[in-house]
């Protein structure tokens, strides 16, 4: 059995054969009769949708419970929710404050643990990240991403899924918000190509794909003033997009504070990629999911 905690928890052929069966409209139904249980402690609208029709699509039954419903480690630990709902489904998902939580659920359950999002990692934004990129450029060969603002759980597994798949990683970040040292040494783990570059502009300079996030996420509220001035040079906007690829597309996981972290002529804008790639959050969830239920060892 396999669990996907983070993006490196597949292999480069894995992580390949997960985004072909994300392409495929015809897998079948192996959750035919059985439950995908889906716990949010962190609320969410993209992931929760497309999990939920992600798991109709591969025939199986969604079940969604909120913070207040399953209190991990406040009305149960981690480790007993593991046990009793890997009774009732035959996969579980799990978005998180905390990623301890999910590695100790995970720990105790006997189906397939996804990570829908903790604050170390977020792997299922990385597939459909990947998915988007190979759409638009048929393939990894000869690609730079250049990843703009928070070096966060986005960065990391978009970084890691990266150097799985050969593509160079580059990012840029203001003073005090980057990686540390074990995500670093993560890196090197994949062979990937990382570059930390303290210029925007030289990060982005002939870049095929330009990507941010928000820079305070949600349980950050209190820190956004004091972020919203440290991240100012770090807008995505048309003048920083200029310097990138001709060709180049803009990424961004959403939800988007618009010109904050980008402005609205490049969300917009004709590079934007942003709704496939939100839409690619369904078809990566049901090709990650399938692979798991087969290829997996489920």
């Amino acid at each position: 059995m396999r669990n996907l905690l983070e993006i490196d928890d597949l292999s480069s052929l894995e992580l390949l054969e997960v985004l072909d069966r994300s392409e495929q409209s015809d897998l079948s139904a192996v959750l035919a009769g059985q439950g995908a249980m889906l716990l949010f402690e962190k609320p969410s609208s993209r992931t929760r949708t497309s999990m939920e029709m992600a798991v109709v699509q591969l025939g199986g039954h969604p079940v969604t419970l909120r913070s207040e419903e399953i209190g991990i480690d406040t009305r149960e630990s981690a480790e007993d929710l593991g046990r009793l709902f890997s009774g009732y489904g035959s996969i579980i998902g799990a978005r998180v404050f905390e990623h301890h939580k999910l590695q100790r659920l995970a720990a105790t359950s006997t189906v397939p643990v996804i990570n829908l999002l903790s604050d170390e990692a977020h792997p299922v934004q990385a597939l459909a990240d990947l998915l988007t990129i190979r759409q638009a450029f048929g393939g990894f060969d000869d690609l730079t991403v250049a990843y703009v603002g928070d070096a966060n759980n986005v960065a990391k597994s978009l970084g890691l899924a990266c150097g799985l798949v050969g593509i160079e990683f580059r990012v840029s970040h203001p003073q005090g918000y980057g990686f540390d040292t074990a995500t670093i040494d993560q890196f090197k783990q994949v062979g990937a190509s990382l570059s930390l570059i303290d210029d925007p502009y030289q990060a982005v300079a002939g870049a095929q794909v330009v990507y941010t996030d928000a820079w305070y996420s949600m349980g950050q509220e209190d820190e956004q003033q004091i972020r919203t001035q440290a991240f100012a040079a770090w807008q995505v906007n048309a003048q920083l997009m200029s310097v990138a690829a001709t060709n180049a597309i803009f990424l961004h996981c959403l939800p988007a504070h618009r010109n904050d972290e980008v402005s609205d002529e490049v969300l917009d804008g004709a590079q934007s990629r942003v709704w496939p790639q939100a839409w690619n959050r369904m078809h990566t969830a049901r090709g990650l999911m399938h692979w798991l239920l087969t290829e997996g060892g489920a």
